[in-house]
């Protein structure tokens, strides 16, 4: 028997050391709720852990992210219905300033004064409409010019947008008897004395009726002196609706063209001419009808409306319509039915652009952008609307500049619609990728409390049964003293 080591009591109490030991770590996860507590309860199991919690933490905030650019873009969206309620009034009012029943002193300038309320309001919008304190459409820092839409000023022709700020518009061309509306005003197309002397050769040629200069010449026949008592021998040609008989007096083509000289007017085969004198023709207008001019005039005319039309909104006066393949303007020596234009062109701000990061990687791909532009009248080609001229003309144009203005409000809206619901896919994504990662990271690092639950009562009762055999070996050298007695 041996007092100095009693290796039962050191085997129990070493065997209860290490119960204690997991029965303190069963505690542990049972009272944490996780099975990795620290790195030597599981090394790869916590690398992997906490790779997964950067990525689940990371994508949680990048939903929180795309949810507050839904809420940046339905703001911008919501200010622009209004933009586009206003534009659609001011369109209604332009139409209305386009009636000729209105007057320039009154109706018009109270139809401008709506139209400018309009235009401030629309200027105020883009200047105060903000979210988080960022200014939505107010743009951003720093400037830009861009070009405005071309316009035709409603003639009657096919308009090509070049895309680097120029137009090309080839006016139909117009030929003598043509009818033109040019600016609100009605014109008819003179004639050359060739034209009228072509038309009466046509006419006499079928025999039909000639009219010149408001007098009627029907042909008739050749007649002998019994089939008519006041014409002996009349011979065939035009006579005179009207006027008896002279023997001889028909006339031929040839002296009813000498009647229609330059500046005659001459109807026939359901064709009205009006030629223009030499002096006239120089002048490009008939002096007694104004409403009669030259082809050339009327290319010259309309070239002067093509530019009021591209002027509406020209912040910059870039604003011009040249004879095509010159840089002059057309006169009416030269002018033709083509035009080059160089659009009106407006000073803005530069376009707002923020990124929004929706992922939980520092990839560029996780960026999605938004950009709105400078929703201001100038950016919409209406700074400055003017309609109260004499005859409603400048409402006419006006028309065509609202247009393009609510196009340009259409196409932010359908942009800022299209990155909303983009955003809402990419919320219900993230959402979902952070759940399942969240249920793999679970898998790792959570405790199974059930089983934990069976170690930590196996350990309990090791622990107790550990205590009572110490107790025992303990006692096992008690029987030493009984041989010292």
């Amino acid at each position: 028997m041996v007092v100095q080591h009693n290796m039962q009591a050191a085997n129990a109490n070493r065997m209860l050391g290490i119960t204690s030991g997991a029965q303190a770590k069963s505690t542990e996860k049972l009272s944490s709720g996780y099975k990795i507590n620290r790195a030597a309860d599981d090394a790869a199991g916590l690398t992997i852990s906490e790779k997964m919690r950067k990525q689940i933490r990371g994508l949680d905030k990048a939903s929180s992210n795309a949810q507050d650019g839904v809420s940046s873009v339905q703001t911008a969206e919501g200010a622009l219905t209004e933009v586009h309620s206003m534009l659609q009034r001011m369109n209604e009012l332009a139409v209305q300033a386009a009636n000729g029943t209105n007057s320039k002193d009154t109706d018009r300038k109270a139809i401008q004064d709506e139209i400018d309320q309009l235009n401030t309001e629309i200027d105020r919008v883009a200047e105060t409409t903000k979210f988080n304190e960022i200014y939505l459409l107010k743009g951003d820092d720093g400037t830009k010019q861009i070009n405005l839409n071309a316009h035709d000023a409603g003639l009657k022709g096919s308009l090509t947008d070049n895309g680097d700020g120029t137009a090309t518009f080839v006016m139909d061309e117009l030929k003598a008897g043509d009818a033109v509306s040019i600016g609100g005003k009605n014109y008819t197309i003179a004639a050359t004395k060739t034209d009228t002397d072509d038309l009466i050769t046509k006419a006499s040629a079928k025999n039909t009726d000639i009219v010149i200069n408001g007098k009627t010449y029907k042909y008739q026949a050749a007649k002998g002196a019994g089939d008519d008592s006041s014409a002996a021998a009349a011979k065939a040609g035009y006579y005179e609706e009207g006027v008896a008989w002279t023997a001889g007096a028909g006339k031929d083509a040839a002296e009813l063209k000498t009647l229609a000289a330059a500046g005659a007017t001459v109807e026939a085969a359901g064709k009205k001419l009006t030629s223009l004198s030499a002096a006239e023709a120089t002048a490009g207008v008939s002096a007694s009808n104004q409403s009669v001019i030259t082809d050339k005039m009327a290319y010259v005319k309309a070239q002067t409306e093509l530019l009021s039309a591209n002027q509406i909104g020209d912040t910059v006066g870039n604003a011009a319509v040249y004879k095509a393949g010159t840089t002059a303007a057309a006169t009416l020596t030269d002018a033709t039915n083509k035009f080059d234009i160089k659009v009106g062109k407006a000073e803005v701000a530069n376009t707002l652009s923020f990124s929004l990061h929706v992922g939980a990687d520092a990839d560029m791909t996780n960026k999605i952008s938004v950009d709105i532009d400078t929703m201001n009248s100038t950016f919409l080609g209406i700074k400055g609307l003017n309609v109260t001229d004499k005859n409603g003309t400048a409402a006419t144009y006006a028309i065509d500049a609202i247009s393009d203005a609510i196009s340009k409000v259409s196409s932010q809206r359908s942009a800022l619609g299209a990155v909303q619901n983009r955003l809402e896919h990419t919320i219900d994504n993230l959402d979902n990728i952070s759940e399942n990662t969240s249920s793999a990271e679970s898998r790792i690092r959570d405790t199974d409390m059930a089983k934990e639950m069976v170690n930590y009562s196996k350990n309990n009762i090791l622990a107790q049964a550990g205590q009572s055999m110490l107790a025992q070996a303990n006692q096992s050298n008690q029987g030493v003293l009984s041989l010292l007695q």
